[in-house]
Order: structure tokens, then C-alpha cells, then sequence
């Protein structure tokens, strides 16, 4: 169980590091997109692990209050300018998440960006960005390399592809949601009444 136990230390200490470098201004930032948007609808994209992530962001927005829909969902509404969009990608370059920005741009609509890449073409699109820290399906962000060879090395393997950037991205926007409940005044149990009851 060595491997076990090594790959939940290096998870626990890559969350907490993660957690440490969030610039709070843009997290504020981010809170304030969100909540100007109440009366009007979001948008999360998130595309493999990442979508895992976005859907239960997206639950807890809807537990909210949020007008909330994941992209790619047959039950999804047209878009507006009025509009926010939410981009989870560690790399920034998924195909589906880089269309999804560019198309959002088009129309008008607001994009935020989680990612590790903000330099990426998701992070260049997006109107704000807040940037993740972690390991992507392709590799550290630039300035991490050097220290992931010299320091982690064989260690990524504790954490294969892209798990350290979507397992922040999740501490992250649990933890978003509940600044927002406390800012919204909201308690556990009127976010329980619209949890589903059929499930």
C-alpha cells in the first residue's frame, strides 16, 4: 500500500500548495462575475475529469440559486450577451473548451477561465482568468519544469495525466461555493431544498 499512500500525500500537499497560490484578487474577481450574474444564466464547460468537476460545481451553483446549465447537455439554452461562461481546463487547449470560449466571445458572453495555463488559448480568450496550479495531461506549466525534474521526478507518476490540476480545480470550487453561500446568506438547508429529490 506504499503506492497508496504516497500518491494521497502528494495530493494533499499539491491541493494545499494550489490553495496557497490562488491571488485572491482574482479570486474576488471571479465571486463578483458570478453573483452579477444571479439573474441571468451560467454556463460551465469542462470536458473529461475536468467536466466531472464542472458538473459538480454546477450542482452546488444550482443548489445556489444560480440559473446554471453544463455546456453539451440537450437541455442547454441559447446563450446570451448577458451571459457567463465558465471554462474548466487545466491545459487550456481542449479542443471543445478553446470553441466553446472563442464561440461564448462571439456572442458576447462573459468567459471566466480555470486553468494552469492562462497563457493558453481557453485563458487568452476569456475575459478573466484564475489560474489553478497543478500538473496537466501535458505536463507543469512552464515555470513548474524545471522544479518537476529536479525536485518531483519520478513522483508524477503518483499522479498520473491531469489529476493534480482536477483534483485543485474541485478543492478550489467547493471552496468558492461556500464563500458564496456565506455572501449570498444562504444556509445548508434552503441549499437542500433544491437538491433533487428524485434520485
Amino acid at each position: 500500500m506504499r503506492w497508496l499512500e504516497a500518491a494521497a500525500e502528494e495530493i494533499l500537499k499539491g491541493a494545499k500548495e494550489a490553495i496557497n497560490q490562488l491571488d485572491l484578487e482574482e479570486v474576488k474577481k471571479m465571486i463578483q462575475m458570478i453573483l452579477d450574474a444571479r439573474e441571468k444564466k451560467i454556463f460551465v464547460v469542462g470536458l473529461g475529469r475536468s467536466g466531472f468537476v464542472g458538473r459538480a460545481f454546477a450542482l452546488r451553483l444550482m443548489n445556489l440559486g444560480f440559473h446554471v446549465y453544463f455546456l453539451g447537455e440537450t437541455i442547454t439554452p441559447a446563450a446570451t450577451e448577458e451571459d457567463l461562461i465558465i471554462v474548466i481546463s487545466g491545459s487550456g487547449t481542449t479542443k471543445l473548451a478553446v470553441t466553446a470560449s472563442r464561440t461564448a466571445k462571439e456572442i458576447g458572453a462573459k468567459v471566466i477561465a480555470v486553468t494552469s495555463y492562462p497563457d493558453s488559448p481557453v485563458g487568452r480568450t476569456a475575459d478573466h482568468i484564475v489560474f489553478v496550479g497543478g500538473r496537466t495531461k501535458i505536463g507543469w506549466p512552464k515555470k513548474k519544469d524545471y522544479l518537476a525534474r529536479q525536485i518531483f521526478g519520478e513522483r508524477e507518476t503518483l499522479t498520473p495525466l491531469g489529476s493534480i490540476f482536477e483534483n485543485n480545480a474541485m478543492i478550489f470550487l467547493d471552496s468558492l461555493v461556500v464563500e458564496l453561500m456565506h455572501r449570498l446568506g444562504k444556509t445548508e438547508e434552503e441549499m437542500r431544498k433544491l437538491h433533487a429529490t428524485i434520485e
